[in-house]
């Protein structure tokens, strides 16, 4: 097991009702900006709550976050804060408003141009308080540092991290998600369940603890993802998805393992050129990546399938083989098909994909950082 240390300073405020709770998480002196994507929070009624929660707060609004978040929006919202003068960001909605929201939380606190916190690495030392009000389980950002944004104009999906951007508290209420459409729940517990399976299906270091923090995130998304489908006002069934969604990337269960990510950034380069949903990229990456490095993750596969999948029986190689069929049978069940074909996309695109990762170095992915352009190519050939 690794060294390692943690501290996730995020409060995570759970349950149904608890949107009014915002009301004492922010100081009544703050100007507030709260955050939203295109609008659903005000047919839905959280944009009501949120208003009732901020009724003795000043505050103004800034809408029309993208799904995949962009550059040039957030900039209009940074000219927007300093016309308004506003101290705390709250972000209303999913991943993408979350993650623009912390961007923006820290270019406004940023001496210098914002776009090198994306394109340079540039460091994000203090950012603007933020909370946010999740309405959409999926990538966990709203209890980490980590984000991306998009620049449209260069096809560019851009990752940023820092320690300031930790939100101050998240409010998760199950109920918000029962109006959600059901292509956008699968896509969340699609990224969830792939979140928790890059931190975990790499190679054994002795990490019990963590390995079975992972495995049950992933039995719990494996039993309750096709109920929140087929029951979406069941409350139970909502709490436990979007709970495992939060806890798949807080950061508790990536401590003391080595970790993946290539599907992750495989998946980006697929939104960025070809418009797929983030979950979408990632259920057709992550059966072609587990064939491909099949041999470098085998005594995880073989855990993974007998401790989440409970196959046990027939020689290695079945075992592998059934783990990686009903991994890709699990996405399917959810509506969220598995093949570059199901999207159009076929062989003649892999070549500019390469070209994108290349771009954006992503030229030693993976565990063992032995994910080159040509294994990439080839992942992507079985993904077919």
């Amino acid at each position: 097991m690794y060294n390692f240390s943690f501290q996730n300073p995020t409060k995570l405020i759970f349950g149904e009702g608890q949107i009014s709770k915002i009301a004492s998480s922010i100081p009544k002196d703050k100007k507030v900006l709260v955050i939203y994507g295109g609008g659903s929070i005000k047919n839905n009624g959280v944009y009501d709550q949120v208003s009732a929660a901020l009724a003795e707060h000043q505050w103004s609004e800034f809408g029309g976050i993208e799904p995949n978040p962009g550059f040039h929006t957030c900039l209009k919202a940074l000219e927007q804060i300093k016309a308004d003068g506003s101290e705390f960001l709250l972000a209303v909605g999913g991943g993408s408003v979350a993650d623009a929201t912390k961007f923006i939380a820290g270019a406004a606190c940023f001496d210098g141009d914002p776009l090198t916190i994306l394109t340079e690495g540039a460091k994000v030392r203090k950012a603007l308080p933020l909370g946010v009000v999740l309405t959409l389980p999926a990538t966990g950002s709203e209890s980490n540092p980590n984000g991306v944004v998009t620049r449209y104009e260069t096809q560019d999906k851009m990752p940023f991290y820092s320690r300031a951007l930790y939100p101050q508290f998240a409010v998760l209420d199950p109920t918000v998600t029962y109006s959600l459409p059901e292509k956008q729940v699968a896509n969340g517990i699609v990224d969830a369940f792939v979140h928790t399976i890059e931190q975990y299906l790499t190679f054994p270091v002795g990490a019990d603890l963590q390995d079975r923090f992972a495995e049950g995130i992933l039995r719990t998304l494996i039993d309750n993802g096709p109920k929140a489908l087929s029951e979406p006002k069941n409350y139970n069934v909502r709490a436990n998805v979007m709970w495992s969604a939060t806890m798949a990337l807080n950061g508790l269960i990536g401590l003391a393992v080595p970790q993946d990510w290539s599907t992750h950034f495989i998946g980006h380069e697929l939104t960025a050129l070809h418009g797929l949903d983030h979950g979408q990229t990632l259920a057709v990456v992550l059966p072609g990546m587990m064939e491909e490095k099949r041999e470098q993750k085998r005594e995880k596969l073989l855990q993974y399938a007998r401790e989440v999948l409970a196959i046990e029986h027939g020689t290695e190689n079945e075992r592998i083989d059934r783990a990686i069929e009903e991994t890709r049978a699990f996405f399917e069940s959810l509506g969220v098909q598995t093949r570059l074909s199901d999207y159009g996309i076929g062989e003649n695109d892999i070549p500019p994909m390469i070209e994108a990762l290349k771009k954006h170095n992503m030229v030693a992915l993976g565990e063992h950082q032995d994910v080159t352009p040509e294994v990439s190519a080839a992942v992507l050939k079985r993904c077919l």
